[in-house]
């Protein structure tokens, strides 16, 4: 064997003849993704569960399932259906009823024919979208110049009393307020959300919540109220960049609310209290509230006994009412301030120590009428005070935010006192961007015990863990979750201060990196259906979604740049990739064959030059190249798409295009190994879109760039997430490696060494222009886990996993774990004096491919599928298995 240690493969080995396997049993049941769901709007619901069952090479040979109404009456039962499908099986029973509890419950047979028991039950709730209720609002008029929308605006309060006389077995509220709004019973809180609904385009779609009310319900006499807030259904006519008002393009108007409490009692009669005429209403504390200025709240308005008046019909959005299935925007995070300064008398300085998303919350005590101001920045100037610039709203710095604008856009919000004794207050209506306040008009001084950080964000349940060795990588990975929890509120935004709007772009470049580490299906669900809601008449995807009016550098009709319309097959492809999601392939079918369609008809000779590039690169965009190449992936998903949907001649139609677009970006942009002028860009973007067969000379010339930026990258948002796409194809992590773990300017270590505690717009720091909490550089966090830890999907929803760990650079070990749609799959990896070991957990009904680095030695003794690259290939079913090697 010469110099080549021999590798000792230690497998945990299991004997199919010795002892028979146990028995699979069916857990985490879902419906829709969801367990237990509130509100479920498709007629054909699916569910699926995970297996779990010890020892290896577990999987299912058939299941049976079983679905009861509310009377115990069975509306489903599938019998033994032999298969081993345990996602997405889709009702196929009577028609569902609107407004019922239906329960499921599952058994599965193992490889060896024997049945489980039977699941415990599980439910889901129907609704509809035919309330017997009304857009109601308080009556007032809307603003005709746009100056006055910058005034005092009290927000509208309504409420309802209604009486129960009969023993209640549920009750339910159905509600959608418009912009935002909080719902109360007898003056308790209804449910934890904040921010409710997601926002929308809301001529197409409006969403609502169904809250289980039934412990709040009292016998007797009940009152129910309601708060509303502007949102993004009434926001300001602010010129974004001196020139774009949002309210030109957003479906915008007069708060109001729709709302159904629907009790159900013992006897099995009903009783609806919807909004309505009957309802009442009187101006609110709110006084002032806008997403992107703030909230003003004046505590003396509170309760009030007098100017109350008949709520009023209106006409209300046209969208469709739908059930908000994402996951809803909550209170995730106490943050409490580390420092607190009087740079001058009265005006304090409170360093929350993280840069987040949220609000504050105060408790102040002093006479009526105080009015206790918070601005909020995400930085300091050298002399202690507070920076405001970087999370301006639109870039509005110079007056130029339009009629009645303030001259500089910052976020600040106000509480005046009602004095009192100890008062307590967050902003309801609004969220900032933010690592530093600074307050004035406090009675007295605060102290860090007085004021405190409400982090929000859309409730993602964390689906991925990752530690090494690398400090720094560590430290960067809790940068990428601070920064992706700051951006989502119901839509993936690209900061959460200066514009917080849904770009196509940035989603793209995050969209894995999201997938690994949270539970995205639902999220991304609703982000494909926002693109598709804003579809152009001619078939183009917009820039953002919902739709602003922003269309830079777009191939016409109000279309965006091809890397931003790019997002919308890309979203549905990964979610077929990550979830086995082949519904959201049929639903958005002819949606993206307009898209594709659009797109040919604008191209010139097959290629295109519509783009804005790698947004961010320091050295040239390649923006034609750029659009060539997302127009060429978008044809490919497209016949991806007829693929899967056995569409034979779409296929053949579009594989064609796609083939004909490839070579005219190869002999319009590629000679002797160089992309267009062989930037880093132009060569990752040419590998990335497997342009050429033959990609030697042009990863040479890539190589040679790296050396000579002396391994540190100069790639933008996309180039940034294609490197690390081609530099792990291409077995070649020790170069990745070696730039990811730079700490010097460019790179992530500098951020992290300038202080950063969320990631920057941009790889230099900015004191003016530039967001300090944007996602778009956080596509390493992508390569943590499919090159580090190496868990990459190899059929669609990780049915097949590959589990290939690229050690590289200095690491001694990296581990961590992704619960994936059959269970949680884990890599664990060290090296120790020279040895090398691996463990793998791959979850029941599934198999692997584990990849064992050869470097280390030649293997023996252990029956594998090939030697490939490198690497000892072998084939694996579910189970634990440790790989040594010595």
């Amino acid at each position: 064997m010469g110099l080549r240690k021999t590798i000792c493969l230690a497998l945990l080995c299991f004997t199919h003849y010795a002892q028979a396997a146990p028995v699979l049993k069916p857990a985490k049941l879902t419906c829709e993704y969801l367990e237990n769901p509130r509100g479920i709007a498709t007629a054909k619901p699916r569910f699926s569960w995970i297996l779990t069952g010890d020892g290896h090479d577990q999987w299912q040979s058939a299941y049976e399932i079983v679905v009861t109404d509310p009377a115990k009456n069975i509306v489903w039962q599938t019998g033994k259906v032999n298969t081993a499908q345990n996602l997405h099986v889709e009702y196929a029973g009577k028609p569902l009823l609107p407004f019922s509890r239906y329960t499921w419950q599952v058994k599965v047979y193992d490889q060896h024919g024997r049945a489980s028991s039977w699941s415990t039950p599980q439910w889901f709730e129907t609704a509809s979208a035919d309330w017997a209720a009304l857009w109601i609002g308080d009556g007032s008029r809307q603003f005709e110049k746009d100056e006055d929308f910058y005034q005092e605006d009290p927000m509208p309060l309504f409420r309802k009393s209604f009486e129960t006389k009969k023993k209640i077995a549920s009750a339910r509220l159905y509600i959608s307020g418009l912009g935002y709004y909080e719902a109360y019973l007898n003056g308790q809180k209804i449910g934890d959300h904040v921010l409710d609904p997601g926002l929308t385009a809301y001529s197409k779609q409006v969403l609502y919540t169904v809250y289980d009310i039934t412990p709040q319900v009292r016998n007797g006499v009940n009152a129910a109220s309601i708060m509303l807030g502007n949102g993004w259904y009434n926001t300001l006519p602010l010129r974004f960049w001196g020139s774009k008002n949002m309210r030109a393009a957003l479906t915008t108007g007069r708060p109001c609310v729709k709302a159904l409490i629907r009790i159900t009692y013992a006897d099995g009669t009903t009783s609806l209290v919807p909004t309505d005429e009957t309802w009442q209403t009187a101006p609110g504390p709110v006084v002032r509230n806008s997403i992107f200025l703030g909230e003003h709240y004046d505590a003396r308005l509170e309760a009030p006994q007098t100017g109350w008046k008949q709520a009023v019909k209106v006409q209300g959005p046209t969208g469709i009412l739908t059930p908000q299935m994402q996951p809803p925007i909550r209170v995730t995070k106490v943050v409490k301030p580390v420092s607190i300064n009087e740079i001058k008398p009265g005006v304090f300085i409170l360093d929350m120590g993280q840069n987040f998303a949220g609000v504050v919350r105060l408790k102040v005590k002093g006479p009526a009428g105080t009015k206790v101001s918070i601005r909020y920045g995400e930085d300091k100037y050298p002399d202690g005070s507070l920076n405001v610039m970087t999370a301006v709203a639109g870039q509005i710095k110079k007056s130029n935010g339009g009629p009645g604008a303030p001259p500089i856009a910052w976020q600040e919000d106000s509480y005046t006192l009602k004095g009192k004794g100890l008062e307590t207050w967050a902003p309801r209506f609004t969220f900032h961007g933010f690592r530093f306040i600074e307050v004035t008009g406090w009675p007295g001084k605060p102290t860090l015990q007085d004021i405190e950080g409400l982090r929000m964000n859309s409730d993602l349940q964390k689906n991925g863990t990752f530690s090494s060795s690398n400090s720094m990588f560590s430290k960067l990975d809790e940068t990428i979750q601070w920064t992706f929890l700051s951006n989502v509120f119901s839509v993936e935004s690209d900061c959460p201060a200066r514009e917080k709007l849904q770009y196509g772009g940035d989603i793209l470049c995050v969209a894995e990196t999201y997938m690994y580490n949270y539970d995205m299906p639902q999220f991304y669900a609703k982000t494909i259906r926002d693109l598709a809601n804003d579809q152009r008449p001619l078939g183009g995807i917009t820039e953002t979604a919902p739709y602003v009016g922003i269309a830079d550098k777009g191939p016409g009709d109000g279309s965006g740049p091809m890397g931003w319309q790019a997002a919308y097959p890309y979203l549905i492809k990964k979610m077929y990739e990550y979830y086995g999601d082949k519904r959201i392939i049929e639903e958005n079918y002819e949606a993206v064959a307009r898209l594709i369609a659009f797109l040919e008809a604008s191209a010139e000779n097959n290629l295109s030059d519509k783009d804005l590039g790698d947004h961010e690169a320091l050295d040239g965009r390649s923006a034609p190249l750029t659009a060539s190449a997302f127009y060429l992936m978008q044809v490919r998903a497209m016949a991806e798409f007829a693929e899967v949907l056995h569409k034979e001649e779409d296929k053949a139609k579009y594989t064609a295009l796609a083939e004909t677009i490839r070579k005219a970006i190869v002999q319009k942009f590629y000679v002797n190994g160089a992309f267009e002028n062989a930037t880093q860009t132009a060569q990752i973007v040419g590998l990335w879109s497997n342009l050429i067969k033959d990609t030697q000379k042009a990863a040479d010339t890539l190589n040679a760039v790296f050396a000579k930026h002396n391994w540190h990258l100069s790639t933008g948002i996309f180039g940034t997430k294609m490197l690390f796409d081609v530099l792990r194809e291409s077995d070649q992590n020790d170069i990745a490696y070696r730039i990811a773990d730079q700490r010097s300017f460019p790179g992530w270590g500098y951020m992290l060494d300038s202080g950063a505690t969320t990631l920057w717009e941009t790889w230099a720091a900015s004191d003016n222009t530039y967001s300090k909490n944007h996602p778009m550089f956080g596509s390493i966090g992508e390569w943590f886990y499919r090159s580090l830890l190496g868990i990459n999907p190899a059929a669609p929803g990780f049915k097949k996993i590959i589990i290939k760990p690229q050690p590289a650079g200095d690491l001694t070990f990296a581990k961590g774990s992704y619960n994936s749609p059959y269970g949680p799959i884990s890599s664990d990896w060290k090296i120790t004096n020279g040895k090398f070991s691996l463990k793998v957990n791959i979850p029941a009904n599934t198999s692997a491919e584990v990849w064992v680095p050869l470097k280390y030695g030649k293997v023996s003794g252990a029956k594998m599928l090939r030697e490939e690259k490198g690497y000892a290939v072998f084939e694996r079913g579910s189970g634990n298995y440790t790989f040594v090697s010595y």
